[in-house]
């Protein structure tokens, strides 16, 4: 799949690209407002605002609609921002193209449902539209893949995807968990494909947001799409995630950009040398899980000799709690050895499972 890098459908951006606005279109004079405040900053590249907003539950703002396009349509000629907004089928897809949108998203809540997806799809047949694709809700890289592919099988080239975090069940201080990893192997999988990170829902609250962005762009993203209102003590949604412009430039004034590669030779000669012995350090590695391996093969063995149920509780426990006092006394994260404790569990569970029913 070959995608059109951001800089070919959206020319004059500076890299990062910076997407902002408010969460939800209410009023003319709120976004026209918002909209003067970010052109100052000089810094935004593309303007959003939610003109269809999906709740959880009724009776919840839900955006204006098709007034809410002709308002957007006076912001780009007004102030020259290009514009984008989310679309969740294919009439929402219709009225977009109708008002001359510049990019639509397909939101998280839409992702998930592939019947949705390629309706969007179906009415961008032959646009060539800028299309950005948010993650699902939950993390299923699958459905993600999915939905990107449904928009590039309808000619559409001009695709990104968002990185907006996922639901997690459980005590996170975000409102959707980061799980970096799954963004990381989506471009492992696509390479080509712009990545931009949307630090507002992800973060929750605008403390986060910040620290969020900056591992974002640490990560190689390619921009960000962050909610911003002129006040917002009074916006209708997600008030706690949006920065004033104020705020926003502040935040963006202070990212450190970093480079994909240095063109200093020594640096260079220094990152191959570490990277040399990583590599030397890894290939130790594999040998000792080789001789674990071969230790896991003779005590499931042994099991099935003499009728011993393959988990352990007890001695699953006691693997946790003294690799973890091991990992605290070595200065190494508990959290780091647990995850890897726990993928050589489930290694074990399946070599010895083999070989009970061999």
């Amino acid at each position: 799949m070959q995608f059109e890098p951001l800089n070919t459908w959206l020319p004059e951006v500076a890299s990062p690209l910076i997407i902002a606005g408010p969460c939800g279109a209410e009023s003319f004079d709120q976004l026209m407002r918002t909209a003067k405040e970010l052109k100052e900053t000089n810094k935004i590249s593309l303007f959003r605002a939610g003109v269809w907003k999906p709740r959880t539950r009724p009776n919840a703002f839900e955006g204006r609609g098709e007034e809410a396009l002709k308002w957007l349509v006076e912001v780009k000629k007004e102030f020259g921002f290009k514009i984008t907004v989310e679309v969740a089928n294919a009439h929402h897809t219709e009225l977009a193209l109708k008002y001359g949108i510049d990019v639509l998203w397909i939101g998280a809540r839409t992702t998930v449902n592939p019947f949705s997806v390629q309706e969007i799809a179906d009415v961008l047949m032959g646009t060539n539209t800028p299309v950005m694709v948010k993650n699902p809700i939950h993390a299923d890289l699958q459905l993600w893949l999915g939905a990107i592919e449904r928009v590039y099988n309808s000619g559409i080239t001009k695709i990104a995807a968002i990185h907006r975090g996922f639901h997690f069940y459980g005590k996170t201080k975000y409102r959707n968990k980061p799980l970096w990893q799954v963004p990381i192997e989506l471009r492992t999988l696509f390479p080509g494909l712009p990545i931009i990170c949307d630090p507002s829902h992800i973060s929750g609250n605008h403390e986060l947001i910040s620290s969020v962005a900056q591992k974002a762009l640490d990560l190689g993203m390619n921009g960000l799409m962050i909610e911003s209102h002129y006040d917002p003590s009074i916006a209708l949604s997600d008030a706690e995630q949006q920065l004033t412009p104020k705020k926003l430039d502040e935040l963006i004034s202070n990212l450190v950009l970093r480079k994909q590669s240095s063109d200093d030779p020594e640096t260079t000669d220094k990152l191959l040398e570490l990277r040399k012995i990583i590599d030397e350090i890894d290939d130790e590695l594999m040998n000792v899980l080789k001789k674990r391996i071969q230790i896991i093969e003779e005590i499931g063995a042994y099991k099935k000799e003499h009728d011993i149920t393959i988990f352990q509780l007890e001695r699953w426990q006691e693997i946790l709690r003294t690799r973890g006092q091991w990992a605290d006394k070595m200065g190494i994260s508990r959290q780091h050895i647990e995850k890897i404790c726990q993928l050589l569990h489930e290694e074990s569970i399946r070599i010895q499972n083999g070989l009970m029913n061999s």
